[in-house]
């Protein structure tokens, strides 16, 4: 875990990664729940009976923008910033889902600072995230995002 006192104080590690957090479980019914809650019930997420005779490796996959959602739980395991302000995902430069992630499988975020720029009253911090999959040379997604990172308000 890097922890730094502001957001600015993670411009040194540019370049470098932050590390690699504990390897999360993918479940059944975390993808069913993703797709109740988003609407995208496609057979290949959530039919399991379907996917055992139809999918590569027999199992549902998940959802590529789960997958990408759990970037902010992640990244907690990686890097606290101490005196900071609010926080806003500013959003993704770039997202590609480059490998399937089947029901059942471990996946884990590797992230790199980019980036760490002064903007306004805070921080601009360009990641690099990388969800890998145990067992497998491909990653399952790998995204450019943003956050902004308000500077301490410190009461007067």
């Amino acid at each position: 875990m890097v922890t730094v006192e502001t957001a600015m104080d993670l411009e040194p590690h540019t370049g470098k990664p932050l590390g690699a957090t504990e390897w999360m479980e993918i479940t059944q019914a975390q993808i069913d729940a993703f797709a109740e809650l988003t609407g995208d019930d496609h057979w290949i997420h959530i039919d399991v009976d379907r996917a055992a005779r139809e999918q590569p490796g027999g199992k549902t996959i998940a959802h590529g923008l789960f997958l990408l959602s759990l970037i902010p739980r992640l990244q907690r395991q990686l890097f606290r910033i101490e005196r900071r302000g609010a926080g806003l995902n500013y959003g993704y430069d770039r997202v590609r889902f480059t490998a399937p992630v089947p029901a059942d499988s471990h996946v884990r975020l590797v992230q790199t600072v980019a980036a760490a720029t002064r903007r306004g009253q805070g921080t601009q911090l360009a990641l690099t995230s990388t969800i890998e999959i145990k067992g497998s040379e491909r990653p399952a997604l790998v995204a450019e995002g943003l956050l902004l990172i308000e500077d301490e308000q410190l009461s007067e």
